[in-house]
């Protein structure tokens, strides 16, 4: 029987696992936390970080693995290309490629040169006014190869910038951080597949934040309430960088803002959107990620075929907690038999303590509510947001309710 080993232990890899096993592999797992959600859905469990490329690669030669690969993670996706060329293992992009697309730095470069609409921006592995000065105001600080909006923060002026900058800096394995103009308006996901150089966007969602002025993920909306006009420019740009980074066949996640008549560039990368966008995908369009992730690893170009949109709205929701220790999870079983959610996600096991909210890797769980009425949907979205629960040993609910 032949082995796969997945890389990372999040909920799209659980998916994962399942569509492996559903294709007669035996199924290992890597990952430095043996309590992560996707250990108790592998045949075997291996405590070998997923961004430890040498430990990855022992593993691979003792256990004779057949294939390597990894879902909805960005720089463990780099880690995962690194192994396979190393090791001549198939995957879907070449080291180059895969370094290029984890890179925003370079990203931009290509943006600019390409005719990628996208914004103004300097590149610095420290303070220097120099380059910042002709930029607009307010500003974004991010890391150049970090995710999950690690590090990323709005300025308002040279001081913040200075400030966060060195935050930025220190999280990047490079040591540098993009500072770029801040466009105002409408946050956009767009999920596309690439198959033979042709990318076809599959679903486009409006995201929304926590209202704590930050970058942080609370949810989104699909699908994004844009003009046919609109849909089309988003279509051709995402046909753009699939042409400029000469992708051949790779799912995208594109990272957009909109002022309402154009859409900008903020970043893209060469996989599923992270968390259940793999799902939220599969529900929008009749399009299965997942499996067409495993079909690129056998060697096949999968075919997206027609689109089949979704004809109800779907909201997602993820909930963040206070500081505390994780004891249970409260209402999400009895909310999705009431029809109010129709899907939940349960992040974290019993004994997790919750610091801050600093990504959108912080969140202690995510929901969908479904619906073909606007207003019925919101009102589901609020039941839910009521009655679901993540508590302490005491009873106290962590929820950080004042934040959505």
């Amino acid at each position: 029987m032949k082995k796969a080993l997945v890389l990372a232990g999040g909920i799209a890899q659980v998916a994962l696992l399942g569509e492996l096993k559903s294709r007669g592999y035996t199924t290992l797992l890597a990952d430095m936390n043996p309590n992560c959600v996707a250990a108790k859905y592998c045949d075997e469990f291996h405590p070998v970080s997923a961004m430890d490329v040498e430990g990855i690669k022992k593993l691979v030669k003792e256990r004779g693995i057949d294939m390597v690969l990894t879902a909805c993670a960005d720089q463990i996706l780099l880690a995962e290309v690194e192994v396979c060329e190393a090791l001549g293992l198939r995957t879907y992009l070449d080291l180059k490629t895969a370094r290029m697309v984890s890179d925003k730095h370079y990203m931009k470069e290509v943006f600019m040169k390409s005719g990628i609409p996208t914004s103004r921006y300097a590149v610095l592995d420290s303070y220097d006014e120099e380059k910042i000065e002709g930029l607009r105001f307010p500003l974004v600080v991010k890391p150049v190869d970090a995710y999950s909006a690690r590090g990323v923060r709005k300025c308002r002026n040279r001081e913040e910038v200075e400030r966060f900058l060195d935050d930025a800096i220190d999280i990047s394995r490079t040591k540098t951080a993009i500072v770029e103009e801040y466009i105002e308006g409408d946050e956009l996901t767009v999920e596309a597949f690439v198959c033979r150089g042709k990318a076809t966007v599959l679903c486009i969602g409006s995201k929304n934040k926590l209202n704590n002025g930050g970058f942080v993920l609370s949810g989104s909306l699909y699908p994004a309430s844009i003009s046919d006009g609109l849909t089309e420019e988003i279509r051709q740009t995402t046909q753009k960088i699939a042409n400029a980074f000469r992708l051949e066949n790779s799912p995208l996640n594109i990272n957009m803002i909109t002022g309402g008549e154009h859409a900008y560039v903020l970043e893209f990368c060469a996989r599923t959107g992270g968390f259940v966008k793999y799902e939220i995908t599969k529900i929008m369009s009749g399009f299965d990620p997942i499996k067409a992730i495993v079909d690129l690893h056998e060697g096949k170009a999968p075919e997206v075929g027609e689109i089949r949109p979704e004809n109800r709205y779907l909201m997602t929701c993820y909930l963040y907690c206070s500081e505390g220790v994780l004891d249970r999870y409260e209402g999400f079983e009895e909310m999705y038999e009431k029809g109010i959610i129709s899907k939940y996600y349960l992040v974290r096991n019993k004994g997790h303590r919750f610091k801050s909210i600093d990504s959108n890797g912080d969140r202690a769980a995510g929901f969908f509510v479904q619906d073909d009425d606007y207003g019925r949907l919101t009102e589901k979205f609020e039941t839910a947001l009521k009655h679901l629960k993540v508590l302490d040993k005491d009873g106290h609910d962590l929820v950080r309710r004042d934040l959505m």
